[in-house]
């Protein structure tokens, strides 16, 4: 076949006129072509796209000029062909090709939260629209809940109610699932930024001489100054002791480590009989199989990132990174090999499709394989 006929056949595939025949003939090269090569053009070659043809098809060369539109012609054949995922595997021409279906990409998440009720009822968050009341809480109607117009929680105590001294607290519970996040405002004034996979449990109003949140999973605070009513939050066997400041804590119980990252201000981090105080910058971990409380100087950025909406890793370990992923998309993850010695630096965004985020962490020579919702790891 001579290249003028071949470059013919891919214009009339672009256009949607190519015959049976026609089919016929092109199919024959593109098997050829599989059968010879594993190469593949990328985005970067596409400028050269008529040379590499030239240099991978055995084509009859002709003493002949291709101008510039012909150039164009064959880069857009080509970006179709390979854009639809189209490959063809080797076998006899009589027989038809095989056409694979390009991955199906994982999106990321998103805001999506459940927020369940002092009597039980659960509200999903994603079907309220932004400023509508979301409910009433107390004997009195003390606390209500709205959505702000940036789809935020917020809790507002109705000043002129009667505050119930001798009454039990009224708790609420915000949870997210996988691919998850939400932001609430407490009725003291505290921002709370939780991460996928994690719920607060807290009360509507704050009475008494403490502020007590209950923390599974990870969030971000900043604590409204209270110096007369400490902000106490709890996650498993830890208690995190402040008046008013901006920390991180993550504490998810499918991983063996509890931190606490501080970005200004101070917190008492209490941990079975152990007691530190960490300054802005420090991070301390605690362990189940240990009753120490380590501390140690961070990358606050790298800690808060995902509350930013990005992936930030500071000589970070693979498996670490994956449980990020694994909770922000919705996949799991199998390892075929030893990983333990693979650290990542650096980032990239969370709104990104998760094929362009495994695109970055690749550049750390570590292979993945996409089967369906699991992502399969190779060193």
């Amino acid at each position: 076949m001579k290249e003028t006929e071949f470059l013919e056949l891919l214009q009339k595939y672009q256009n949607g006129t190519l015959s049976d025949e026609d089919r016929d003939k092109l199919d024959a090269w593109y098997l050829h072509k599989a059968s010879n090569t594993n190469s593949q053009l990328n985005e970067y070659e596409l400028e050269d796209s008529y040379q590499y043809l030239k240099s991978t098809l055995p084509l009859q060369q002709e003493t002949k000029v291709i101008g510039l539109w012909s150039r164009i012609a064959v880069a857009a054949s080509i970006v179709v062909l390979l854009g639809a995922g189209i490959f063809y595997v080797t076998a006899p021409t009589e027989q038809p090709v095989e056409v694979v279906a390009k991955p199906k990409e994982i999106a990321p998440g998103g805001n999506r939260g459940i927020l369940t009720l002092s009597n039980g009822k659960q509200i999903v968050l994603s079907d309220i629209s932004a400023k509508d009341t979301i409910a009433k809480e107390g004997q009195e109607n003390e606390v209500t809940i709205k959505m702000s117009a940036d789809g935020v929680i917020t809790y507002v105590v109705n000043p002129n109610a009667v505050e119930e001294k001798n009454g039990e607290d009224a708790f609420n519970t915000l949870s997210t699932p996988t691919g998850g996040q939400y932001n609430i405002v407490l009725a003291d004034g505290t921002k709370v930024f939780l991460n996928a996979v994690s719920s607060i449990r807290y009360p509507t109003q704050f009475n008494g001489d403490q502020r007590i949140v209950e923390l599974e999973g990870e969030a971000y605070f900043e604590v409204a100054k209270n110096k007369n009513q400490p902000f106490i939050v709890k996650s498993a066997d830890q208690a995190i002791k402040v008046l008013g400041t901006h920390f991180n804590v993550h504490a998810y119980d499918n991983e063996p480590i509890i931190k606490t990252t501080l970005l200004e201000g101070s917190v008492a981090v209490t941990y079975q009989n152990q007691k530190t105080i960490l300054k802005p910058g420090q991070q301390s971990n605690v362990t189940a199989n240990s009753n120490k409380i380590t501390v140690r100087e961070v990358d606050t950025e790298a800690a808060i990132a995902w509350k930013n909406g990005r992936f930030k890793f500071d000589n970070a370990d693979l498996k670490s990174v994956m449980k990020q992923l694994e909770r922000w998309y919705g996949i799991k993850v199998e390892y075929r090999g030893d990983v333990s010695d693979v650290r990542f630096n650096g980032g990239t965004f969370r709104n990104k499709n998760l094929s362009e985020v495994l695109k970055v962490l690749e550049l750390s020579n570590i292979k993945f394989k996409v089967e369906g919702k699991t992502i399969i790891v190779y060193p």
